[in-house]
């Protein structure tokens, strides 16, 4: 692959790598919400969630529409759940790790 593919995919894994952006990830995968509510979801203000919702649409990851006075906010590729669920994988895999070196310990 060329640099620059790689250079795209290191974009779109940065604008995740974020607990707020993954929060919001986790909360929109049931679907589209407005700012408002996926504030509310991620305990955030929402000047600060704004700056994360604008991250993630830049590197294509969210998209937006206007309805009436309220912005909606959907996943445009929902691929990047399946990469978050790899993510808690490793987290399980490390968590059993870290259980059998403290068995070890413990005997």
């Amino acid at each position: 692959m060329e640099i620059q593919v790689f250079e795209k995919q290191a974009q779109i894994a940065k604008a995740i790598a974020h607990p707020v952006r993954v929060a919001v990830l986790d909360y929109l995968k049931n679907g589209e919400q407005c700012v408002c509510d996926i504030a509310a979801a991620v305990k955030t203000e929402r000047t600060n969630l704004s700056k994360h919702l604008s991250v993630m649409t830049s590197a294509g990851v969210l998209q937006s529409r206007k309805d009436g006075l309220k912005v909606m906010y959907r996943i445009k590729t929902p691929c990047v759940l399946r990469f978050l669920d790899c993510i808690k994988e490793c987290l399980k895999e490390q968590a059993e790790e870290h259980q059998q070196l403290l068995d070890t310990l413990n005997k």
